[in-house]
């Protein structure tokens, strides 16, 4: 039976383990600097925020590439403008939506 729906070809394993390990590792580190940041308190409050939030978004970028292999090469493109017109949409509606229910909330005020 054939796996027609296969991303990645035969000889194509290890490259993906190589890419999967790295993305693994790049996670790991992502998640300790910020945990060992809020566990030991030596930052103040506002640089341990910035902290975290600034690992958060790279290991946002991390994810994508390794795990979800979006990148701009040809076979990606279309995958990753799905992804990113989605996000748009995503964000579009949740943003607005608040946005609403905060006007919303000062016309009854």
């Amino acid at each position: 039976m054939s796996n027609a729906h296969s991303s990645h070809a035969e000889g194509d394993f290890g490259a993906s383990v190589k890419s999967y390990l790295a993305g693994f590792v790049l996670s790991v580190i992502l998640t300790g600097i910020p945990f060992w940041s809020v566990m030991t308190h030596s930052f103040d409050h506002d640089t341990t925020l910035w902290i975290v939030v600034a690992a958060a978004i790279v290991q946002i970028v991390v994810h994508l590439k390794y795990f979800l292999h979006l990148d701009f090469s040809k076979e990606g493109r279309i995958n990753t403008f799905s992804f990113l017109f989605t996000a748009l949409i995503i964000v579009m509606v949740v943003g607005l939506s608040v946005w609403i229910i905060y006007a919303a909330n000062e016309l009854m005020m």
